[in-house]
């Protein structure tokens, strides 16, 4: 019985594995695609966005650390909140790349590259009080939403308002109502007396 191995006809199956080869777009770079956008326009709309998603990202991963570092009575409703909250982040995450792709850049992606590029300050690696975790939440949020409204009002001003819609309907709107969920859970109620 012959054992020997022969290689199996083109488009045998087998996955073509440890494949390397060159970038084919650069990041801060743009390709041209018929849009009726100039490519100035697009290359700042890019730089801008790109910002924003780079916070929002950040922004997605803490409402998860904090989502599972909950603590104390207010656990279950908070764990739930952040958890919501964290979902409607990522969409964000999302639209933001899928607009830059579509004005011809490229999205940032990579975690390391995220944090080179993000305004949010870096958190302990381990657990804060409930009060601090929220805090630190609505801060990001707040640095966000400043950042969103300068760029928004920009991309607007260059003409693309593809950008600037998806600033003010999706990144700031669910910011603030985001920002106000947090910020009731650090009024100080008594729970049992009026």
């Amino acid at each position: 019985m012959n054992t020997a191995t022969t290689s199996p006809p083109h488009g045998g199956g087998q996955p073509l594995l440890h494949q390397k080869g060159p970038e084919t777009q650069a990041f801060g770079t743009l390709k041209q695609l018929p849009i009726g956008l100039g490519h100035d326009t697009r290359g700042y709309a890019c730089q801008r966005l790109n910002r924003v998603l780079a916070d929002t990202q950040i922004l997605y991963s803490l409402y998860k650390k904090h989502h599972w570092l909950m603590r104390g009575a207010t656990f279950y409703s908070l764990h739930l909140m952040l958890d919501r909250h964290a979902a409607a982040q990522l969409a964000l995450v999302d639209e933001l790349a899928e607009r830059i792709q579509s004005l011809g850049g490229v999205a940032v992606g990579d975690p390391r590259h995220v944090a080179e590029l993000t305004s949010i300050p870096r958190p302990p690696d381990g657990v804060e009080q409930v009060p601090v975790m929220l805090s630190r939440l609505l801060d990001a949020h707040e640095r966000i939403l400043i950042d969103a409204r300068d760029a928004a009002a920009r991309l607007s001003a260059e003409g693309d308002e593809g950008g600037a819609d998806l600033l003010v309907s999706g990144v700031i709107r669910t910011g603030e109502a985001q920002v106000w969920f947090l910020a009731e859970h650090l009024v100080d109620t008594p729970l049992v007396r009026g």
